[in-house]
């Protein structure tokens, strides 16, 4: 066997073991939507509380709360009965409060168990040994499954403030609030999107099909990597849930500098002139760069997008990624036997004038 082949198994494998420590990979840590037309932001927390901190995630869907100021939060539940206390012995939660029910349904359809009632007594079970819970709110989003608010349905070409919403905490006796919207905006046009979509799809299959030389394929390879780099790096802070946000991070860069290495052969390759080099590398690299594409291929439709850095720009990147994917992936496989057939050319002629 020659030392091209050996060199793409070892790449092979190495991409491999990479992403089975990563797992799957997507914009947002946790495999939560990539993208919602709906988001929701928090406006204020009053009074200030020093020590706890509230970040809204999921374009509403979440509320985390992390309190390292010695002082338990009670966080009351729809009905102003005892739902969450959250502080340094960790966190403890209300099994009589109807609100531990509703928030395991995100459109509240939990059914109530016997002994669940807002004037109860409370009934708290340890959830977590640390000071900082993640929970889903009704406070904060859109509780009408597939039916748009009634704004948004008379105009749904602009965007729209939806609610105003408000969750409600106490700070050992002091009573506080986190004040909040939530809004609705428009999906980009489809004549936006599909049309470079398509077209980025196409120049990387004709790269492998029309191509004299394999360097448009490895140009094409280059502009993979960098999406998938960017598309890495811009992933979100993970909630307090996940385990290690370090890890986390890591796990995710893990299939881009998967991309980037194939990337990197598959140019050096191109630059060669070894044509059929490149174009297996790019079958790798477009496996890669779908990988990290399509689990958030919904941003390519909907108005916000979970990214730590611009959301035009990860749109973007998105779109790259499983585009270009597809199209490296049928690029690559035709530039292989195209160019091997020519590499053997010569040989066949010589063969037969002896």
């Amino acid at each position: 066997m020659s030392r091209g082949p050996v060199r793409l198994l070892v790449v092979l494998a190495g991409a491999l073991a990479l992403l089975g420590v990563a797992g799957p990979a997507s914009a947002h840590v946790g495999g939560e939507a990539a993208g919602s037309d709906f988001d929701a932001r928090i406006v204020s927390v009053t009074p200030g509380l020093p020590g706890v901190t509230v970040r809204i995630l999921q374009f509403g869907d979440e509320l985390e709360l992390v309190n390292e100021s010695g002082t338990d939060v009670l966080v009351p539940g729809y009905s102003d009965e005892p739902y969450l206390r959250i502080g340094p012995n960790g966190v403890w939660r209300n099994a009589h409060s109807p609100a531990t029910h509703l928030n395991l349904d995100r459109y509240g359809r939990a059914s109530m168990p016997a002994g669940v009632d807002a004037d109860a007594e409370p009934a708290w079970e340890q959830v977590s040994t640390e000071p900082e819970y993640v929970w889903h709110d009704h406070r904060t989003h859109w509780m009408s499954e597939g039916v748009l608010p009634p704004r948004v349905a008379e105009d749904p070409t602009r965007k729209h403030l939806v609610s105003e919403w408000l969750v409600p905490l106490r700070h050992g006796s002091t009573e506080a609030e986190v004040a909040g919207v939530l809004t609705w905006s428009p999906p980009p046009s489809p004549w936006a999107v599909w049309p470079a979509v398509a077209a980025l799809a196409l120049a990387a299959a004709a790269a492998g099909l029309l191509a004299r030389s394999p360097r448009l394929l490895g140009a094409l390879l280059a502009l993979g990597a960098g999406a998938a780099l960017w598309h890495a790096l811009a992933t979100p802070e993970p909630s307090v849930t996940v385990g290690s946000h370090a890890g986390a991070l890591v796990s995710a860069l893990m299939p881009a500098l998967a991309a980037l290495g194939c990337a990197v052969l598959g140019v050096r390759a191109a630059l060669r002139g070894r044509g059929v080099m490149t174009g297996l590398l790019a079958v790798v690299t477009g496996w890669l760069l779908l990988v990290q594409g399509l689990p958030d291929v919904d941003v390519l439709w909907t108005a916000n997008v979970a990214s730590a850095g611009p959301q035009a720009v990860a749109r973007i990147a998105v779109a790259v990624l499983a585009t270009l994917g597809i199209g490296l992936v049928l690029g690559g496989i035709a530039a292989a036997r195209r160019f091997r057939e020519t590499d053997a050319s010569p040989a066949r002629v010589a063969k037969a004038a002896a």
